[in-house]
């Protein structure tokens, strides 16, 4: 049975592009579930389809000394949705590197909840948004923590790179603690191209459509560097971000 069409009533879909969404809706299928027994370790890497609407929906469940590493591309061309649920038991490892590049009127979004359940979880999200043209991007992110979970450790990474002034970026990270010793933080920023940092790179014979991809491939391409098999994922984000500065 597919499960209601959302509305922006709710906030994990306040700035989804649900005209986009509805045509396809029905052909999404259910949430996928992701299992991590303990001691177990997972490593995926998420690439773009051809599609204009690319939504992957996950439930992911992290047994106790479990770990898992997700790193994502998501440009799709018209909407991008990549929403995760996390569930961590005790001494479970969780980190999602994430880029959302977007020109265009494109809407690409991530929307994360990572519920901390045992005692000292630790998890990292680092998202990267690069959006040109009149794009959104958006990063709604919650870190649980449940009673009893001391000694989590989790943080939240969210910056914006805006190229055009139609481009817009939603940062939205948050926290809900009720365990009392706990190591938790995030932080989130939105900015433009250092006009300093154009000049020197199109002053050494770069036009000027390569100097801001050379540019922006510095604050994207990082997400990558831990990735056993990164070589694909890096390859998209620089044709990605190559389109989206012409």
């Amino acid at each position: 049975m597919t499960a209601p069409f959302p509305t922006r009533a709710q906030e994990e879909w306040r700035y989804a592009d649900l005209a986009a969404l509805q045509p396809v809706w029905e052909q999404l299928g259910d949430t996928a579930t992701l299992v991590v027994a303990p001691s177990e370790s997972l490593e995926e890497v998420w690439l773009p389809t051809s599609d204009d609407v690319q939504v992957r929906r996950v439930q992911l469940s992290l047994g106790e000394g479990a770990s898992a590493r997700i790193f994502a591309l998501n440009n799709a061309p018209v909407y991008g949705r990549v929403e995760l649920q996390v569930t961590m038991a005790a001494d479970a490892s969780f980190e999602l590197s994430v880029a959302n590049i977007g020109g265009g009127n494109s809407t690409n979004e991530v929307v994360t909840n990572v519920r901390h359940t045992g005692e000292r979880g630790r998890s990292r999200q680092t998202v990267r948004s690069v959006l040109g043209g009149k794009a959104v991007g958006s990063y709604l992110g919650k870190v649980e923590v449940a009673r009893g979970a001391q000694l989590t450790d989790g943080e939240q990474s969210i910056k914006a790179m805006l190229l055009d002034r139609g481009a817009i970026a939603n940062c939205k990270p948050e926290l809900e603690i009720y365990a009392d010793d706990v190591k938790c933080a995030h932080g989130a920023s939105v900015g433009e191209l250092d006009p300093v940092q154009l000049f020197y790179a199109e002053s050494r014979g770069l036009d000027p459509a390569s100097a801001r991809a050379l540019l922006l491939e510095g604050f994207i391409m990082g997400l990558w560097d831990g990735a056993q098999q990164g070589e694909g994922i890096a390859q998209a984000a620089r044709n990605a971000l190559r389109k989206v500065v012409t």
